[in-house]
Order: structure tokens, then sequence, then C-alpha cells
């Protein structure tokens, strides 16, 4: 995954590999670590303004959600969106704080409403989010 800071908001681009084919939810966590084989060790998903899980919650959503990613037969897939609004840095909540941050590509597809995790399944793929 690439993280960038643009005016609007911090530019996500996750690539994945070696995965199953399918539709398969990709959030931000709140914890730079990546332990597996669960990968719960990155936490919850990132969520500073206290929010339920889900764009199309009326109580939503966390700024770590982010839309499904498709993956190929051949086990890859593309995922690219904008968090609007949110700061890797700077600001009154950014990502990068003391202990970082990760994106965690999960088993099933994000419903993207019910809370906390819009019923993506068990957590598949992790990794950590580093500034450069």
């Amino acid at each position: 995954a690439t993280l960038t800071q643009g005016k609007d908001g911090i530019h996500v681009e996750v690539r994945g590999v070696g995965l199953p084919a399918g539709v398969h939810a990709v959030h931000i966590h709140t914890t730079g670590t990546c332990t597996g084989p669960d990968f719960k060790s990155a936490g919850g998903h990132w969520n500073p303004e206290m929010k339920q899980h889900g764009h199309d919650n009326p109580k939503g959503a966390h700024m770590g959600d982010m839309p499904n990613m498709t993956v190929a037969a051949d086990g890859t897939g593309t995922m690219k969106t904008v968090v609007a609004g949110a700061m890797l840095k700077d600001g009154k909540e950014p990502l990068l704080d003391a202990d970082g941050a990760a994106i965690v590509i999960h088993a099933a597809a994000d419903d993207y409403k019910t809370d906390p995790t819009g019923n993506a399944g068990a957590r598949l793929a992790c990794g950590i989010v580093k500034a450069e």
C-alpha cells in the first residue's frame, strides 16, 4: 500500500497479491503492528471522530473505512481511494501517531453499514504504514 498526503486528504493505493479471488474489505487500522496469523495486533479501524462503521451507516463512517477491493482469479487486486480530510502527520488527529497504523485486507466484502467491522470477516493480510 502507498499513502500520500494530498490537499483533499490521504490518497491510498493498495495492491494485493497472493489473495483468494473475490471481493475483500480494506481498512486502515489504528496500530502499526502486524502479528500473524490473525493480525489482531493492528487494533480496530481508525476512527478519530468516534463514528459508527460504514459509508451507508447514518452514524458513520470511520476514517479507516475504504472501498472493497476485487481480487482476480490470479490473486491480484488493486484499490484506490481518498480518505477525505485526513492527515498523515499533521492536524488534530493524524494517522501516524505514536503507535502508527496498518492497512488490513479482510476475508469478506465490507457491507458498508454493520458496526464496528462491516461484517468483513477474518484478517487475511496486514501491512504497517511507515513514514518516508
